[in-house]
């Protein structure tokens, strides 16, 4: 495991579209087909990062919360999977059906939505406005494995709080921190 943080890309930039393998469906799904008038998150995530599970059941709850305020999310999974097999597509599907996720949980096999989003680590998170503009990035909230924060999902929260209340979204905003994405070797 390599300690990475965030990209922290630029704010405002258009959320590149993408056609993905949906584990939960089995089916290809695209972005458009997701996305919301309200607000849109991506979280690049997999099954066995710590940083992934410490936040997991916080982070489940908090989408069946703000789902249904209209706010749409999706997981990726990007991670190379022939050198971490428990992030392949199966193990994918039980895991979400283990925590019932109420988003589609998609596999980035070629990576190249990661690279799109500029995602380096695993948990990352990018909230998009109706427009599709990026207006959030970086993490759940201050918690880490061993580090005795509690877990709220705080930065996030207030992010999609503001966007559901009409109010600017603070630009002091935190990269997220943990495994890096698992890059496939040329």
């Amino acid at each position: 495991m390599v300690l990475t943080l965030s990209t922290m890309s630029p704010l405002k930039r258009k959320a590149p579209d993408f056609r993905l393998f949906d584990v939960i469906t089995q089916e290809e799904i695209s972005l458009r087909e997701i996305q919301s008038d309200v607000a849109t998150v991506m979280m690049f995530i997999c099954n066995h990062c710590p940083y992934v599970k410490h936040i997991l059941d916080v982070l489940v709850a908090l989408t069946y919360d703000y789902i249904r305020k209209g706010v749409a999310f999706v997981a990726i999974n990007s991670n190379d999977v022939e050198a971490f097999p428990d992030d392949n597509p199966e193990k994918m599907r039980k895991l979400a059906k283990e925590k019932r996720f109420p988003f589609p949980y998609l596999f980035d096999s070629t990576q190249q939505v990661a690279k799109a989003y500029e995602a380096a680590c695993t948990p990352d998170f990018f909230v998009y406005n109706g427009e599709m503009k990026s207006i959030y990035r970086g993490q759940f909230d201050d918690s880490r494995p061993g580090n005795h924060n509690l877990v709220t999902g705080k930065d996030l929260s207030e992010a999609l709080d503001c966007i559901l209340h009409g109010k600017p979204i603070s630009l002091d905003q935190h990269p997220s921190l943990g495994c890096n994405i698992k890059w496939k070797h040329k």
